[in-house]
């Protein structure tokens, strides 16, 4: 049989060399204790619903990963807390909280405070799944003897007779697989997606039906676990000014940056240089003098590469693919699927060459790899080749 299954039905004939991908329903048997994740959003509320339509005993985890400035300006932790506790009473689920704030601190945001002092524009969702939501998590509800846990991500487990994949989820505007590329068989194996296959309008529909207070709010943004700020402002409080000058590629002297941290390749906001011509982007940072280097236009060639360069490595199959690969990726999030090919030029190393010439690829950001709708695995962008 060569369909994908959901729900016990075939959704389409696929050619494909792999067996049928099992949803999560199916692979754990009902009254199966799981955790999920409830963070007071519309998401993770309809994943708990969901897990008890397929017969799970639930059992909802509020995780406070922030503290570092609880005050009436930024704090939404309480009110987030509150909206969870009453979801949470409307589905009949019990709720409990945990404190990962130290965790969180010490894994997530202390790495993500380095790279962007060595120059890099790291991704803190990325690691924030890694090791928070997919390792203290489980580990907590190991705790509480589950051995499984559930989140509102869209994306979407498989498996077959001796492995686990994951795909995207079935909505293309929403689909979230792209933070977890760090998942491998361990993860996924004790994990479930139970809102992958939804629509997050049909989300929203069902959180109206069953009247629950979240069905309209508006979807978290920002870092994660810490939420919406004024970025510059933010970073600033742990990363001091370190002002420079802004440089052309001529070496001709435009303006002042405050510190090379508070800017990424591709920027455009925040250069304060005027003048004439098309707008400023940052094309370089230049940790050694110090200098920020800006180019005018927003695909300006120098902002253009083929080919980049990748490491920190994650394969969802728990070892690398054969090389050379053909294979698609994603350089930031929602991006189009791009074409391109990979070649290992070392045990934690790859080469991507890319079909179309890419914008701002950024060192510290993520190079995410899939084979059409299911994940490959990932890495992280380092050195940038000079073409």
């Amino acid at each position: 049989m060569n369909g994908w299954i959901f729900d016990g039905h075939i959704l389409g004939i696929k050619k494909t060399t792999n067996l049928p991908t099992i949803p999560s329903k199916m692979r754990h048997k009902k009254n199966t204790p799981v955790v999920v994740g409830i963070s007071g959003g519309v998401d993770s509320s309809i994943a708990a619903w969901q897990l008890k339509q397929w017969g799970h005993e639930v059992i909802g985890l509020f995780m406070k990963n922030w503290e570092e400035d609880d005050d009436e300006s930024y704090c939404a932790a309480a009110e987030d807390l509150k909206i969870a506790q009453h979801v949470c009473e409307k589905l009949d689920v019990p709720l409990k909280t945990v404190n990962f704030s130290h965790e969180y601190w010490e894994r997530v945001f202390k790495i993500f405070l380095q790279q962007y002092q060595a120059g890099r524009t790291p991704n803190p969702d990325v690691l924030c799944n890694r090791e928070i939501k997919f390792r203290e998590f489980l580990d907590y509800a190991d705790r509480l003897g589950a051995k499984h846990i559930a989140t509102g991500h869209y994306a979407q487990i498989g498996s077959n007779s001796t492995k686990f994949y994951l795909r995207k989820g079935n909505d293309p505007s929403k689909d979230q697989s792209y933070f977890l590329y760090t998942l491998g068989q361990s993860e996924l194996q004790h994990t479930i997606f139970p809102i992958g296959a939804m629509l997050k309008s049909e989300v929203r529909q069902k959180a109206q039906s069953l009247g629950l207070p979240n069905a309209d709010r508006k979807d978290s943004t920002g870092i994660c676990f810490i939420g919406e700020r004024r970025f510059t402002d933010f970073l600033s409080r742990y990363l001091p000014p370190c002002p420079g000058q802004i440089r052309t590629l001529d070496n001709t002297v435009v303006g002042q940056h405050q510190g090379l941290w508070f800017y990424t390749l591709g920027q455009r906001h925040g250069l304060d240089i005027g003048g004439p011509g098309d707008a400023w982007y940052v094309v370089a940072k230049d940790m050694s003098s110090n200098v920020l280097r800006v180019v005018q236009g927003h695909d300006h060639p120098a902002l253009m590469r083929n080919s980049a360069q990748a490491e920190e490595l994650s394969w969802v199959e728990d070892h690398p693919p054969a090389f050379p690969l053909r294979c698609s990726a994603k350089t930031r999030y929602r991006q189009a699927d791009q074409a391109c090919e990979l070649t290992s030029i070392g045990p934690d190393k790859i080469d991507i060459a890319f079909d179309q010439p890419q914008r701002a690829i950024t060192p510290g950001q993520a190079l995410v790899l899939y084979d059409g709708s299911r994940l490959i695995g990932g890495g992280v962008f380092c050195d940038l080749i000079n073409e």
